[in-house]
This record gives C-alpha cells, sequence and structure tokens, in this order.
C-alpha cells in the first residue's frame, strides 16, 4: 500500500502545474477487463473472465499549447487512475462444457480481485498533421506504455455465508454444486446456486504452504500492491474542439503471479498443521479453501501436491474501453469551460 501512495504523491505532485498551463484533457472511460494468468479451461484467451473496468484519465497538461491552442504534439504524457475487476472460476460450466469435461475442474479453483492503480504513461499519436483541429482530422491512431501501482487482494466465493465447514461448497464429478460431498452414485445431495458474495481473504489461508511459517510467526503470502507494465494501442477521435472520443486496447503485465492466488504448489499436511497449530477446524478449512474440488490435493508431497499453478508465468490483464475526453482551457488559473479561445 506505500508503494501505492508513494506513486499516487509523486503524481499529483507533477500534476500542480495544471492550472499554471493553458489547457489539459480529462477522460472518462469504461470498458471490459480479460484476465491472464494461471487459471483457465480455455487455451489462452478465458471469455468468463470478462468483467467490468472504470478509468480517469489526465493528458496534454506538461507545456503550452501553441499560439493557436490546435498544436498537438505528437509525445505526450497521461496519468490515469483506474479500477478494473479480475475473477474467474474453474468449475463454472462454459457453454455445453461441465464438470470433468472441463479441462481444469479438478483443480476447480475461483478468485475476484478489484484492482485500484495509478500509472504514467507516455503516448504517441500518428497525427495526419498535428497542426489542423483534431476534429478536422480523420482518428488519429495511438500507441503508449507507463509504469503503475495496482492494490488488489484475491478473494473468492466458498461458503454460503459464514466461512464454516457446515457452509462450504462441494463440487461434484457432473459440474454441479451440491450441499454435501460425494459418495458414489447412492448420493442424495441438492444442488445449489453460489451466493456470489467473495468472503473468503485467499491470503489469510497460506494456500500454497511453501515458505510460510507457523506458530505466530506467519508472514504475508504476497504483497497485495504491484508493479505492471502497461502497453496498448488505441484511436482518437475529434468531435468538437473540446472533446474526443477514444477506443483503446491495453495489456497490463504484471511482476507478480499472486493476482488470482495461485503461483506454484499445494500446501502439504505438514504446512497447513504448521500455520494453524492445534486447531483442526482451521487446518480443515485451510485444506478446502487450497483445494475447493478435494480433487487437487493429497496432502503429501508429491505429484498431486507439487503442481497448483505456474510460478514461471506472471499475471496480466486486459483493458478494453471507449473513452469520453473533455478538454479545460485555463486563462491566469481560471478555467473555462465554454467558448472559443
Amino acid at each position: 500500500m506505500k508503494k501505492l501512495l508513494l506513486l499516487s504523491c509523486v503524481i499529483l505532485g507533477a500534476m500542480q502545474p495544471l492550472t499554471a498551463q493553458r489547457s489539459f484533457e480529462m477522460g472518462i472511460s469504461g470498458g471490459i477487463t480479460n484476465y491472464f494468468g494461471d487459471l483457465g479451461n480455455d487455451p489462452w484467451i478465458q471469455p468468463t473472465s470478462t468483467q467490468p473496468g472504470a478509468a480517469i484519465t489526465f493528458r496534454n497538461f506538461l507545456g503550452s499549447g501553441g499560439f493557436s491552442g490546435n498544436f498537438y504534439r505528437p509525445l505526450s504524457m497521461e496519468v490515469r487512475f483506474s479500477w478494473n475487476r479480475l475473477q474467474y472460476d474453474e468449475a463454472k460450466p462454459i457453454g455445453g462444457r461441465k464438470g470433468f469435461d472441463l479441462r481444469n475442474y479438478g483443480r476447480g479453483i475461483g478468485f475476484r480481485n478489484d484492482l485500484f492503480g495509478t500509472s504514467v504513461h507516455m503516448t504517441y499519436t500518428f497525427y495526419a498533421n498535428p497542426r489542423i483541429p483534431l476534429y478536422k482530422q480523420g482518428p488519429a491512431f495511438f500507441v503508449f506504455t507507463g509504469i503503475g501501482a495496482y492494490y488488489g487482494q484475491p478473494k473468492a466465493d466458498l461458503f454460503r455465508g459464514t466461512p464454516s465447514l457446515d457452509s462450504r461448497y462441494f463440487f461434484w464429478p457432473d459440474g454441479t454444486v451440491r450441499d454435501v460431498a460425494y459418495e458414489g452414485p447412492q448420493t442424495n445431495g441438492n444442488v445449489i446456486d453460489k451466493d456470489g458474495e467473495y468472503e473468503t481473504n485467499l491470503a489469510d489461508w497460506y494456500t500454497e504452504g511453501s515458505g510460510y511459517k507457523g506458530e505466530g510467526k506467519s508472514k504475508n503470502a504476497y504483497n497485495f500492491v504491484n508493479i505492471a507494465v502497461p502497453m496498448g494501442v488505441g484511436f482518437r477521435y475529434g468531435i468538437t474542439k473540446k472533446i474526443t472520443i477514444s477506443t483503446e486496447l491495453g495489456y497490463y503485465m504484471f511482476f507478480t503471479d499472486f493476482l488470482d492466488d495461485v503461483s506454484s504448489e499445494y500446501p502439504t499436511y505438514a504446512e497447513i498443521n504448521a500455520n494453524f497449530p492445534n486447531d483442526p477446524v482451521k487446518q480443515a478449512l485451510a485444506l478446502y479453501v487450497s483445494d475447493p474440488t478435494g480433487y487437487g490435493n493429497s496432502g503429501y508431497p508429491g505429484p498431486a501436491t507439487s503442481r497448483r499453478g505456474n510460478p514461471g508465468k506472471k499475471d496480466a490483464y486486459s483493458y478494453l474501453n471507449v473513452e469520453v475526453a473533455y478538454k479545460f482551457d485555463f486563462r491566469k488559473g481560471i478555467p473555462r469551460l465554454w467558448g472559443a479561445r
């Protein structure tokens, strides 16, 4: 969290001269986010991971404009404050596929992570003519890259109401979620729906045992503030002298593998017992949280315990959006919302 606050302060400090400049643009965007990480039932893009996202972006605030107010610099800087939701559930049916028809149903891990970020981008826009107002040109193609800090804590929907052994979900081989464990074809159980409440903070349960210390000396499994490199392309259209519309596709590449709480190994029984000593209820809950379907973890070192994710693959997400931006003009520090320059 300190990293995010520090970067925000630096950015806000850089924006202090805004009122000394002749103009700046503020854009508000909304769109869709897709998750890329360890989880997935499809080879590359996970269509069922699509979630909402939004951002506020400030741009063209460094240096004064040309005398006419219509001069565009191809190279520019922008500052963005964003929210993007990452979410995926490996046990959720996809089309006609369910249960073990899904590639990773046996692992059956799900998560949600609301990422709040602050980033700085350098953009390069290929204007047809930088001295002609944008609304008199065709669409201008642009590219961008930068760096940002993002805060987010992965959570999961694993219980009906209060977390307890009695309120957990049971994942049956036929792909249904029920209120009792499957013990063979003769088992009777009611089909239920997940309640959609992401009540479980996954980091609290040490879902990957390697490197954790128990007996009151546990450390955080991973950082909740992480650095990413945004990059992307888009088109910007001038509607009037003051209003522009943009569409953009961005890819946000992180240096962490824990946005989804999945990276390397299942915890062993020994690690779970060390993390929650003398508490058999928490030990049973920790085993369930790390392996919701019960098909992935034997609890002992070996093939079933060795793989939970791919530590060599870092997490990322894409953000496809549409933005509407308004140009604010200043004269002696006072914004002019309407009228010509």
